[in-house]
């Protein structure tokens, strides 16, 4: 049967997808955006920086600094942070007339509402925030009434926090409009781009989630050693 070699590839696909995510099990929607992956990438030549095209930002001066920043690693951190800044822009015009302020303001009550209740630090991991912003983070939630908070019983140096139904009622009206605000993230993508976009993002998070929770980068050094790390394993 001509099919049987397909359905071959197919196995090794799933095979390969699981080595990379051996923590996890993965999705439909992983193993889709693994293969248009696999099959769409090509020996693309980008020059030896990685440049693909010219950033409309960047004018005619100092051009040794722009082939540091347009070096592939720093180019798509640049770009990661673009997008980080749209996203930031079209949240805030998302939580206008409501008393939500930031993005984190936002995500820390979705947090909330998919738990009973968490203490004070595990909300601020959970949130990716230093202890100074998510703390004011909180002090904010808790002024608007949109949390509660009490003494841990078990901890008396802990407090515990939890949505209330105001906030779960704010939550419900916010989502609508942070539904347009993931459309407009996605931008103009096609569904096999999105689909590609999240299998890589996803692979990112998993990455950078470990070294979060490990709590692997506190200073300049750690940096460096875990980067060199990663280009020796790469070789």
């Amino acid at each position: 049967m001509k099919s049987y070699q397909l359905i071959h590839e197919l196995i090794s696909l799933v095979e390969q997808l699981e080595q990379q995510n051996p923590e996890r099990e993965v999705t439909m929607q992983d193993f889709a955006g693994f293969v248009i992956h696999k099959v769409g990438s090509s020996a693309l030549d980008v020059g030896p920086t990685g440049r693909l095209s010219q950033d409309v930002r960047f004018g005619k001066n100092d051009l040794a600094a722009q082939e540091q920043a347009f070096q592939l690693d720093n180019n798509i951190g640049q770009l990661f942070v673009y997008m980080s800044r749209y996203a930031k822009s079209y949240i805030k015009k998302a939580l206008d007339n409501t008393p939500l302020i930031t993005a984190e303001d936002f995500t820390a009550l979705a947090i909330l509402l998919t738990h009973d209740n968490l203490s004070k630090s595990e909300l601020i991991h959970y949130n990716l925030q230093e202890k100074t912003s998510g703390t004011e983070v909180i002090r904010r939630l808790l002024a608007a009434g949109l949390i509660r908070q009490w003494d841990d019983e078990k901890d008396k140096r802990s407090r515990q926090i939890a949505i209330t139904d105001q906030g779960k009622q704010l939550l419900y009206t916010v989502f609508e409009d942070m539904n347009h605000v993931g459309k407009m993230i996605s931008g103009n993508l096609t569904v096999s781009e999105k689909l590609t976009l999240r299998y890589l993002l996803q692979k990112l998070e998993d990455f950078h989630q470990q070294h979060h929770q490990q709590k692997t980068i506190s200073s300049k050094a750690d940096l460096k050693r875990v980067t060199e790390a990663i280009v020796d394993q790469k070789n």
